[in-house]
């Protein structure tokens, strides 16, 4: 390993990150006016999803920021992470707890337990069916009380929740109740606006996005599902994709994900570069077509056999190369 190169890659830039911002909020800002000149009418539809797709990259916004390799001015990381948690509907200090902790033992599912294995990206439905309907645009408004929203208002009225316990610290705790209040006030006006508007088109462009975001779940979910948990060696239980530019660009390059997860400081815009660097000692990349030939038979298969994982490919002679 080019130890000089690594470091290079390492290097964090404002300019990349307001380059990135300044394209994706424009861009969801002019998705948003043309949803507000349709509104009424059936044409409405086709700008609103492209709007949800686009508004669902804050999640990658907030991972990015949440790492803290979006800006190298650590301020601007702290700002715009605060400001794309809430538009993803994570609550900033119990998902930099529990993020810290996936990178560290991802998908374990004893303790440590990897809070984001629930109900995410190591999910393991008991039927394909329950698999497939995850992919229907609005689906998770049906499942409001197994939701994040429903954990944020649990937070907020004081509840200690089981992520909570295990993995908040208690000096941080008093924080989370605070801006767990914070967000379930936002969604009160956001709620108040619409009735006083006599529109649901605050709701639909501020409070619900994120339930329409489907095709991000798309290339999302790709990263853990079906792979083996409870294994230190993150190529065994990470998987990379290759995407077209622009979900790329909204994604912000995680499609990359098992570099990411071996190399969490390397800012987004630079995997590319470090798959390049480390590609023989990786299983190779696979599209989204290759991916979901061997995620839904493992669906099946984990539906009957809770153990089963996909066996991935790991270059023989490269297994201890890094």
């Amino acid at each position: 390993m080019d130890k000089i190169k690594m470091k290079d890659l390492a290097v964090r830039s404002d300019y990349e990150g307001w380059k990135h911002l300044t394209i994706f909020f424009t861009s969801l800002f002019g998705l948003g006016f043309v949803c507000i000149l349709t509104w009424g009418s059936w044409w409405f539809i086709v700008p609103y999803l492209a709007y949800c797709t686009l508004w669902g990259g804050a999640d990658a916004i907030w991972h990015e920021c949440g790492h803290r390799t979006a800006f190298k001015t650590r301020r601007l990381n702290d700002f715009f992470y605060e400001i794309a948690s809430f538009m993803n509907n994570f609550e900033a200090v119990r998902f930099r707890c529990t993020h810290s902790l996936h990178h560290t033992h991802t998908a374990s599912s004893v303790d440590p337990h990897d809070f984001e294995v629930e109900g995410s990206i190591f999910w393991k439905p008991r039927t394909l069916i329950e698999f497939l309907v995850i992919f229907i645009p609005g689906f998770g408004l049906l499942n409001l009380h197994r939701s994040l929203h429903f954990e944020i208002l649990q937070h907020a009225l004081r509840i200690e929740t089981r992520v909570m316990k295990e993995c908040i610290p208690d000096h941080k705790k008093a924080s989370c109740i605070r801006n767990s209040r914070i967000y379930v006030l936002l969604w009160l006006v956001i709620i108040l606006a619409s009735f006083a508007l006599g529109s649901w088109l605050p709701i639909l462009l501020i409070l619900v996005p994120k339930f329409f975001a489907t095709l991000n779940i798309v290339w999302g979910i790709t990263q853990h599902l079906g792979l083996k948990e409870d294994v230190k060696d993150h190529r065994l239980s990470t998987r990379s994709i290759r995407l077209n530019p622009v979900f790329s660009f909204i994604y912000w390059k995680m499609e990359y994900h098992i570099e990411h997860h071996m190399f969490p400081m390397v800012p987004s815009h630079q995997l590319p570069k470090l798959h390049d660097l480390i590609k023989e000692h990786l299983p190779k990349p696979q599209s989204l077509f290759e991916a979901y030939k061997e995620i839904i038979p493992a669906v099946i298969k984990q539906a009957k056999d809770p153990n089963y994982y996909i066996a991935v490919h790991v270059p023989e002679n490269k297994k201890t190369a890094l």
